[in-house]
């Protein structure tokens, strides 16, 4: 299996280094004249209502800056694959924090080619969430979109081309939470501590979510003494010791012998037979995205001074 992978890639890397052109657009010549990404995308003519957006969301003088910036670019024909009124919704003033959330989600910083694309998992984008990378039927995808013309050079970056437009989440933490259905007992918790608007608030933040199966695992009657009104400073405590300032990533948290909660207090970092831990709770799944921070979700509930 690894070695088909590592074919697939090879493979991914070729086609996609090769001159390909979409819609009778000559990518690679326009790039040749050493415009800016903006430039670049505005003369090949088929980014029309990408450059509206742009313009929109004020972001052209940030894609025309130095850099340098990777941009995963959807065509006009993507933009079109979009529900009927979505364009013009998202083109409006008020809605222009939305627009810039998801434009922002298609810029990486930093000049990544198609060679060094195929090679991640996953990339950071400007808006702060990641891209998830991946090689499927010798197609490079990011998130859903197939890239369908890769290494537009521009003079301050690259421009990968995309036939979808890449959607962030706009769930906040206690959104992505209720979504998941699996923590019904922390969301109760965070309601009864207070700090539901400070999970739904601007952040970014690092949650270490317990599910329910977690707080599952207390001993008898727990659970019910902390939602009591008496023991409101306790729980608060509790539920700030597991989460960080800041948006990290899973990697970034396992290389962090120790990370400082709000709580005031650290909690310790480790890979212990090949799993990632935080003080005595396994990490069970990963970087789940939210609008203002991470989730990674664990196995047990994290209790200072344990």
């Amino acid at each position: 299996m690894k070695m088909i992978g590592t074919i697939l890639a090879i493979v991914a890397v070729v086609a996609l280094a090769a001159p390909a052109y979409s819609g009778g657009h000559d990518y690679g010549k326009k790039a040749a004249e050493a415009k800016d990404i903006v430039d670049t995308a505005v003369a090949a003519g088929s980014f029309t209502t990408l450059a509206a957006a742009l313009t929109e969301a004020g972001l052209v003088d940030a894609l025309k800056a130095e850099g340098p910036f990777t941009v995963f670019a959807p065509t006009d024909d993507a933009f079109a694959k979009l529900p009927e009124g979505t364009i013009e919704t998202l083109l409006k003033a008020e809605n222009r924090d939305q627009l810039v959330a998801i434009l922002t989600y298609h810029v990486v910083s930093g000049k990544v080619m198609a060679k060094d694309v195929v090679g991640l998992k996953a990339a950071e984008t400007m808006n702060g969430q990641r891209v998830d990378i991946a090689v499927k039927d010798e197609k490079v995808m990011i998130d859903d979109a197939s890239v369908t013309t890769a290494d537009v050079k521009a003079k301050n970056g690259v421009i990968h081309v995309i036939d979808t437009v890449l959607l962030p989440t706009d769930k906040t933490i206690v959104g992505v939470a209720k979504e998941a259905g699996a923590f019904g007992t922390l969301l109760a918790a965070v309601e009864a501590a207070g700090l539901a608007d400070a999970l739904m608030g601007e952040g970014p933040l690092t949650v270490f979510a317990p599910a329910d199966d977690a707080f599952a695992k207390l001993p008898e009657g727990t659970v019910e003494s902390l939602l009591k009104e008496e023991n409101l400073e306790k729980l608060q405590t509790i539920l700030k010791y597991h989460v960080v300032a800041g948006r990290m990533f899973s990697d970034a948290v396992v290389e962090a012998k120790s990370l400082k909660t709000l709580a005031g207090m650290d909690v310790k970092i480790a890979v212990k037979d090949g799993k990632a831990m935080v003080n005595d709770a396994q990490i069970k799944a990963t970087d789940i995205d939210a609008s203002n921070g991470v989730v990674h979700v664990i196995d047990s509930v994290l209790l200072p001074g344990k």
